[in-house]
């Protein structure tokens, strides 16, 4: 995090009834605008095979302004960013067909489905007077302010949400707030049966929200689904379901927070395995405790709040962090259900996690495009790559993953963090 970057807050709005009915006005008007545009869209390229861009639609802004009333009291930056959302998301679409990935075509938008409106502090749109939003059509709003935002604020997003309203303030040129040097240093290794281990041998258990709400998540949605369509019950219903999936929203983001905090104030280096969570989830049985845990989320979160004490945070190649030895012995090959690593040259016993964590303190920077790929620094792991090498003259390609018992794979080179 250096100067000038931008720092988001996110605070509850208090708006009376009649600018709740502003509120969700101005929300509907920008669904429908998106809507439009997304079906002007479509059927420019079906009959005709034109592709719109985002300018032409934007050209079009000023006589919908003049045809529609409703649209003339929206501020104009809100309805271009509708339109920007439209653009973004059809970029997403065309990029993940052009990697090959699981790609879902842009959908319109739902009058059940929340939404968000963006508007810009430029002096007319929104702008903050003594702990007041104030907005171009509702007036001023109260905010129930937490903390004083620091930095002038860029852009102002009103979320409606299942409890309420809500404003995340962008603000930019945000502080640093350097910490002194506590001069620890630690390695983490991110895991399922501890959320994360320390190189010193401490445990951070997972919290598991998402599956621990499984139960009444599920009473919420067969409750919904008993009641009559277009009934006040079924919409009552759906707002306790809503309410359920935003109990476990901000459980988890509540926790990764937390123990990121905790880690930069005790410790000035904190190093990683540079894990590709991506790519492990995908044809695993574990996917969806790996999920659960959000190791990629901890570990954004975890460089954005170290960067602003000035902490540092490493991450090292993942390559045999669980096999090799940390006390300098063999490698081991063992399986993932072996949670005990006992080295028989060395004689080092620990815990397969926390055996995990000294590689992860005592290995260097990964560096850029070579992940995966064992450091030829340590002897452990050249004696690694060879024994791999023989397996792959000895089995060929598919070596490395066999048939044991009960129909389950068996891999000789497990999923790092498991």
């Amino acid at each position: 995090m250096a100067e000038g970057v931008r720092k988001p807050y996110q605070e509850q709005l208090r708006p009376t009834p009649a600018q709740e009915r502003e509120l969700e006005a101005s929300l509907r008007r920008c669904r429908t605008l998106y809507n439009t545009a997304l079906a002007q869209r479509s059927t420019a390229w079906q009959r005709c095979r034109v592709s719109l861009t985002r300018e032409e639609q934007e050209a079009e802004l000023q006589a919908i302004r003049a045809d529609f009333p409703a649209y003339e009291a929206i501020h104009s930056p809100v309805l271009h960013d509708v339109l920007a959302r439209l653009e973004k998301t059809y970029q997403a679409f065309f990029r993940r067909r052009e990697r090959g990935e699981k790609a879902g075509f842009p959908r319109f938008k739902g009058s059940n489905r929340s939404g968000s409106v963006t508007f810009k502090e430029d002096g007319t749109g929104a702008r903050l007077d003594h702990g007041f939003l104030v907005l171009s059509t509702s007036g001023r709003i109260a905010v129930g302010w937490s903390p004083p935002w620091e930095g002038p604020p860029k852009t102002g997003t009103l979320a409606q949400e299942a409890d309420g309203w809500s404003v995340c303030v962008s603000c930019t040129q945000a502080p640093l707030h350097p910490l002194p040097s506590t001069g620890q240093e630690t390695g983490i290794d991110l895991g399922l049966e501890a959320f994360a281990t320390l190189t010193d041998g401490a445990r951070i258990l997972t919290p598991g929200s998402y599956r621990n709400a499984e139960r009444s998540r599920a009473n919420c949605q067969r409750r919904l689904s008993r009641r009559t369509q277009g009934s006040t019950r079924r919409r009552n219903a759906g707002c306790w379901r809503a309410k359920a999936h935003q109990n476990v929203r901000r459980q988890r983001q509540d926790f990764p927070h937390k123990r990121a905090l905790w880690l930069v104030r005790h410790y000035h280096i904190l190093s990683h395995e540079d894990l590709q969570v991506a790519t492990m989830v995908k044809h695993h049985h574990l996917a969806k405790r790996m999920s659960d845990a959000g190791w990629s989320g901890f570990l954004a979160i975890l460089s954005f709040t170290a960067a602003n004490p000035g902490r540092s945070v490493v991450a090292v190649d993942p390559a045999f962090t669980s096999q090799a030895c940390s006390g300098g012995g063999v490698l081991a090959q063992t399986g993932v259900s072996v949670r005990w690593h006992h080295c028989p040259e060395c004689g080092t016993s620990l815990h397969r996690d926390h055996n995990a964590a000294k590689h992860s303190h005592g290995r260097p920077a990964a560096p850029a495009g070579t992940r995966g790929a064992p450091c030829g620094d340590d002897p452990r792991t050249r004696r690694a790559v060879a024994r791999a090498a023989c397996q792959r003259q000895r089995y060929g390609k598919k070596a490395s993953v066999r048939r044991g018992g009960c129909g389950t794979a068996r891999r000789d080179r497990p999923a790092v963090g498991a």
